[in-house]
């Protein structure tokens, strides 16, 4: 199975439209929907998690592509360098997903990647860097 981390963003003319449904049932593309923000008569867009066989996904991204969705892909992900981290908390509020939070009873910061949706609304609150971004290679 594979499994793909992208941005989809909607033109105003698909945002009623059963787009997310259609990629499940016609491509066979499971779904996992991280973030969305979707407004009438505005673009919208999603952070989503594709899975499925390699060939499905990338059937799955030609459809939506035919459709006038612009799919980016995340080629990033964030990196949580416990070592440099020294649990200040500062990094928790930011996170929409809670994939930073804290680890009790010993009040230490802990890091859940399977959360991470690489918003990178963390990465400016760490005043020690212990939060960075991991181009994949």
């Amino acid at each position: 199975m594979a499994k793909k981390k992208v941005v989809l963003n909607f033109p105003p003319h698909l945002i009623d439209q059963p787009v997310t449904y259609r990629l499940i049932t016609e491509q066979g593309v499971r779904v996992n929907i991280l973030r969305a923000r979707i407004t009438p008569k505005e673009w919208g867009n999603m952070v989503v998690e594709l899975n499925g066989k390699k060939a499905r996904l990338e059937d799955g991204l030609a459809f939506l592509r035919e459709l006038g969705v612009e799919v980016e892909h995340l080629a990033e992900e964030v990196k949580w360098r416990e070592e440099l981290c020294i649990h200040c908390t500062a990094c928790l509020a930011p996170c929409p997903t809670k994939a930073l939070y804290v680890e009790r009873p010993n009040m230490t910061v802990g890091f859940d990647r399977e959360k991470c949706i690489a918003c990178e609304l963390c990465l400016n609150v760490c005043p020690y860097g212990a939060v960075e971004i991991a181009i994949e290679q």
